[in-house]
């Protein structure tokens, strides 16, 4: 249930949501005209879920991302005109140009990073959760992943760990109801993700990825009682993919009721009426949405001016040196 929250709180909220929906639509249509390195995938009607989720956070907490990882990243912290110029390729983003959309990071920012391989990023949250653990520090560690990595084998060795050493993480599974093209329902024989969690007897918890507030809740319960030192929960949040997997993708596989059920659930429409309702001024909801438009324009702006890395550069930060020469570590 929805607890009273202060107002400055609730708009803060919003505009968390309204800036990642913002960036998503831009990233779109700059890939569209062929301006973005690689491929994106696009968290656009996710937006409760990761601006809920990182809501919970503090500063000094860490995230792992999906592919799926822009509005993560950017409901963490990250800036708008970095993590754009990231995915343009260029000199002056998070990985110097070199990662791309999958690949923003800022460790300062507690933003461990994206992983192209599904799944893969819930062992490294669970390592980070693991070292938190052993410095005796009290920092708590986001997993976020989908409903199909939830099938993978990493998913069940983590979580078994996480929960036999009480380490503090919690993980966030994003149930879109697709893993690419693949219905989860067809591939799984349980009603919900967050029902697993009794097989490593931590909590589990499935709540409405479409209500901020309710997601904000589900997962303070669970980042709260990881740094309490009482071991990891399973927050499963429900929501939907507007987008294909990526960008190009038709979703043909869809049933045109899931689109239906998309539109008429979405998040920052549905979150705008309830501020209305709670006493918020037309003419801020406005404003916030005039900001957050400028904001990413100005992202673009400095993306398009910025330089691609030198060549000189190309083997920067992939090796380890010592004394001129590579080394493995």
């Amino acid at each position: 249930m929805k607890q009273p929250y202060p107002m400055e709180q609730l708009l803060n909220l919003y505009e968390m949501m309204v800036r990642v929906r913002r960036f998503e639509e831009k990233a779109a249509e700059y890939f569209t005209k062929g301006m973005l390195a690689g491929n994106i995938h696009l968290c656009i009607g996710q937006e409760a879920t990761v601006v809920g989720a990182n809501a919970a956070l503090e500063d000094r907490d860490f995230i792992t991302c999906t592919h799926r990882g822009h509005g993560q990243c950017l409901a963490k912290g990250a800036k708008a005109d970095k993590a754009m110029a990231e995915l343009f390729g260029k000199a002056t983003g998070y990985c110097g140009g070199k990662g791309g959309s999958m690949h923003i990071v800022d460790v300062n920012r507690g933003i461990l990073g994206a992983n192209g391989i599904v799944g893969a990023g819930i062992p490294i949250a669970t390592g980070s959760a693991l070292t938190s653990k052993i410095r005796g520090t009290d920092e708590v560690t986001l997993c976020f992943f989908g409903d199909g990595a939830s099938n993978s084998g990493a998913f069940h060795e983590a979580i078994n760990m996480a929960a036999a050493w009480q380490l503090p993480i919690a993980y966030l599974c994003e149930n879109n109801q697709y893993g690419v093209s693949v219905n989860i329902k067809s591939v799984t024989n349980t009603d919900t993700i967050a029902v697993r969690a009794k097989a490593y007897d931590i909590p589990g918890v499935t709540v409405d990825g479409n209500d901020v507030l309710a997601v904000y809740e589900a997962t303070k319960e669970a980042v709260d009682r990881a740094r309490s030192g009482k071991g990891p929960s399973l927050v499963e949040c429900m929501t939907y993919r507007h987008m294909g997997h990526y960008l190009g993708d038709n979703s043909f596989y869809r049933p045109k009721e899931y689109m239906e059920e998309a539109t008429q659930k979405d998040a920052i429409a549905n979150f705008r009426r309830y501020l209305l309702q709670q006493g918020a001024e037309e003419k801020t909801l406005t404003a916030i949405e005039e900001a957050m438009a400028e904001e990413i324009l100005q992202a673009c702006k400095f993306a398009e001016d910025s330089p691609y890395p030198d060549v000189s550069t190309v083997t920067k930060d992939m090796y380890a040196v010592e004394n001129e020469r590579c080394v493995s570590r």
